[in-house]
């Protein structure tokens, strides 16, 4: 088996040189679903995994735009359309000065499958630009928003394709797209997810990611007998996935002891409580600071340029970023008895490190499972601009854990191995491929 995966990965290698992120999610994938394939030859006779690493579409364009003192400033844009089998391409907006094709193919390959583990038609697709929206004034960022969506509008609609934030795209600049959108248009359409209540949007969203990634966190333990109450949790990053991670670890009797940024992270062993959790997000949402404050704000200590994987912990949630739990992290982490790692953030744990919790056979979740809820909102806002029709926020709550508790069932159906264990990562790579291959094979040579 491993022979095949080299000759595929060899394959997409040839077509994909210096994409080093794409790779490591084709790989991450290829391993669970080629043996899957191998036993279900109408998936190998289609070569339904070479057409899905293939893009349907992958748009880039250039992005001038005025700041605030005048002078042009250049940035590219991109929109990858990787899938539609199931559904207009879904999928964020990533605004960071980091993005480039490789990390936006990876991101739009991973929804594909996230997109299908939640039920709903949706199919894959990621976007943005290397626009840094740090340090830049309201005005700078809606010059670049108008901008981008001047170019962007031709390649998407409702029931084309719905982009969404990701990392650093939020409420204000979703706002700002949806606003070029409709003026270029003239018309108020469900093109934009993430809106606000008052314009479109649905209840829930905001706090969707990081509800759904507690929520599936809890579903894993109780396989084992267990509960988040009472555990001891590190979480890394401090924007809005990790900041609502944390309100749902308050609610459920669990204890937050880290928080972090690109700067370090903080320690605080007597946890996070709400008062504290309230500070936090108005020293993010609003005054956009840095995590540092929150130190001297509560006598605690910040560890400058670190990781919280050091911290003793019963369970992780990377949140952050890309391959942020390296095999060293993995190793602390299990030598402290971490027993759960759920993936608030996409692909945030090296291959090697995923190995290491494979092997001591701990409770791990992949991003495109544990980490669905924001799209599974972002798909029942799409719904009710459909409806023109808006859900009360308990009922959009109920649903995404209706939703939640689906993807871990799909998770286990083709994750649980001989031994009793769940391999999370092999059920959701499974669970999610299956859809949207059988509906490739139906629609014919797409």
């Amino acid at each position: 088996m491993d022979v095949l995966v080299d000759e595929f990965m060899n394959r997409v290698k040839s077509r994909n040189q210096h994409e080093p992120e794409f790779l490591q999610a084709v790989l991450e994938v290829a391993e669970s679903v080629i043996p899957f394939i191998e036993a279900h030859p109408k998936y190998k006779k289609a070569k339904i995994l070479e057409r899905m690493t293939e893009p349907e579409r992958a748009i880039m364009f250039r992005v001038p735009w005025l700041n605030d003192k005048g002078e042009i400033e250049i940035n590219r844009g991109y929109r990858i359309q990787m899938s539609s089998a199931i559904g207009p391409y879904k999928g964020g907006l990533r605004f960071h000065p980091s993005v480039n094709i490789s990390i936006l193919k990876f991101l739009a390959f991973e929804q594909v499958f996230k997109n299908s583990l939640t039920s709903l038609p949706m199919g894959g697709g990621k976007g943005g630009s290397d626009f840094d929206p740090k340090g830049k004034s309201d005005n700078e960022v809606m010059k670049f928003c108008q901008s981008f969506m001047t170019e962007l509008f031709r390649h998407v609609g409702a029931d084309i394709d719905v982009p969404a934030g990701d990392i650093g795209v939020g409420g204000r600049e979703i706002g700002f797209l949806f606003g070029q959108y409709k003026r270029i248009q003239g018309e108020f359409t469900g093109v934009l997810t993430g809106k606000g209540n008052e314009w479109g949007g649905s209840l829930i969203r905001p706090e969707a990611t990081g509800y759904g990634v507690v929520y599936f966190a809890a579903d894993m333990l109780e396989t084992r007998g267990l509960s988040m109450k009472g555990k001891t949790v590190t979480i890394s990053g401090s924007g809005n996935v990790s900041q609502y991670a944390i309100k749902k670890c308050i609610e459920v009797g669990a204890k937050v002891v880290t928080v972090s940024d690109s700067e370090g992270f903080v320690y605080d062993p007597q946890g996070i409580d709400s008062a504290k959790l309230d500070y936090i997000m108005e020293l993010k949402n609003e005054r956009r600071g840095r995590i540092r404050e929150y130190a001297t704000q509560y006598g605690c200590e910040f560890f400058e340029g670190e990781r919280p994987w050091k911290i003793k912990c019963d369970i992780a949630f990377p949140n952050a970023t890309q391959n942020e739990v390296s095999a060293d992290d993995a190793r602390i982490l299990l030598s402290n008895g971490c027993i759960c790692v759920a993936e608030g953030a996409n692909m945030p744990t090296t291959p090697e490190a995923i190995q290491l919790f494979r092997e001591a056979r701990i409770l791990y979740a992949p991003g495109k499972a544990a980490n669905a809820g924001g799209v599974a909102v972002s798909g029942l806002e799409m719904s009710q601009n459909s409806l023109r029709f808006s859900w009360s926020g308990e009922e959009v709550d109920q649903k995404l854990q209706q939703i939640m508790k689906h993807i871990h069932r799909i998770c286990v159906k083709y994750g649980q191995e001989k031994d009793g264990y769940i391999n999370y990562e092999k059920g959701a790579n499974i669970g999610g491929f299956v859809k949207v291959a059988d509906a490739m094979i139906a629609q014919g040579l797409v």
